[in-house]
């Protein structure tokens, strides 16, 4: 039987949050940062505190859901740079440019960014 190609657009959408979270925290405590600091940076993000966050983790919510509950802040447009060889800030699939926010930010975080530089303001 022919295997079909699905479009990796689609394999992230319907990822589950909860399946990638575990990566941040580890990818941040690696480099001597805290799940405060990362929960911090997905807040300014989402709008999601600890405990949602914690909600929809143990919900098991997908991206597409994850990011259909957000209230995106107001300046993530102004994050810019590369994240898993995109630009986000060129990337056309809205869904697909929070969630390459969301790794932007994170990687950031565990780069040692100092984290009023992550959180980035509009004006």
């Amino acid at each position: 039987m022919p295997r079909t190609q699905t479009d990796p657009n689609d394999r992230i959408a319907q990822m589950p949050f909860a399946s990638v979270y575990p990566h941040y925290v580890s990818k941040v405590e690696r480099k001597g940062r805290s799940v405060e600091e990362l929960h911090t940076v997905i807040e300014w993000l989402t709008g999601f505190n600890s405990k949602k966050i914690e909600k929809l983790i143990e919900a098991k919510v997908t991206f597409k859901d994850f990011f259909h509950e957000a209230k995106l802040n107001a300046a993530a447009h102004i994050i810019k740079g590369n994240i898993c060889g995109y630009r986000v800030e060129d990337i056309t699939n809205p869904l697909i440019q929070k969630v390459r926010y969301l790794d932007k930010l994170v990687d950031e975080l565990a780069k040692g960014k100092h984290i009023d530089k992550i959180i980035r303001t509009s004006g």
